[in-house]
């Protein structure tokens, strides 16, 4: 049975949040929490390091920030974790039930949106769906790998968009992809701000287009960060 759990939160700009999220996260009992600061202009690091995480800073980049928690980790199994999304309370028990099989290499969870439009659940089950079907997962579906699966990859690519997608399109050449069934809850905040049906049409259109061979640098300009 796989043992420590390595949880890793890269964060920006994230002082309206964090502290809920943690906190979230340390009813858990968790074995290590590890915040990868990209150079915060707020109070983020300060309040996560008042909840008990160690702090790390990186350069900014989710994908750079995720690679330097995971060389601060000590967990033989990382998670990486969205600063706007909390756990189930079966999660790390799941994690290591679903990685008991050898032949499993990581997984994800389900995802629910959290907010008040009625089309915010029925994303969720799409997103569920296609990547039960795909095997490709999202970060806000908290992603978790074993260690050495990890460093054998050489961790997330260090591009401006889409790392997640390309590191679980990569995850899935290694062997079995877990996909849980109990649900990460993540905010809706993109979807409120930028509009449910605007910001479906995006995220498709993104994806196709980096799945085409658009450079993810140019991408990104599509793809604002929302806080």
């Amino acid at each position: 049975m796989p043992g420590r759990i390595s949880v890793i939160v890269p964060v920006l700009n994230e002082e309206k949040g964090i502290g809920a999220t943690l906190m979230a996260l340390a009813a858990l009992a968790p074995d290590e929490v590890i915040v990868v600061d990209g150079g915060s202009a707020d109070r983020t690091r300060e309040i996560s390091a008042q909840s008990g995480a160690v702090v790390e800073c990186s350069v900014a980049g989710r994908a750079a920030q995720m690679n330097a928690g995971a060389r601060r980790a000590t967990g033989d199994i990382l998670l990486f974790l969205h600063a706007d999304t909390t756990l189930p309370p079966s999660a790390f028990d799941d994690i290591r039930g679903a990685l008991a099989d050898r032949q499993k290499v990581g997984g994800r969870f389900d995802v629910e949106l959290k907010g008040n439009h009625p089309m915010l659940r029925v994303i969720g089950v799409m997103i569920n769906r296609r990547s039960r079907l795909t095997r490709v997962g999202t970060g806000d579906q908290a992603i978790f790998v074993r260690r050495d699966v990890f460093a054998a990859m050489g961790g997330f690519p260090e591009i401006p968009l889409m790392e997640d997608v390309a590191f679980c399109r990569a995850l899935k050449r290694r062997g079995g992809v877990a996909c849980l069934h109990s649900r990460v809850t993540t905010s809706a905040r993109r979807w409120e701000v930028e509009g449910v049906w605007r910001t479906i049409v995006k995220m498709w259109l993104l994806k196709l287009l980096y799945l085409a061979g658009v450079p993810p640098a140019m991408l990104k300009r599509f793809y604002a960060d929302a806080r």
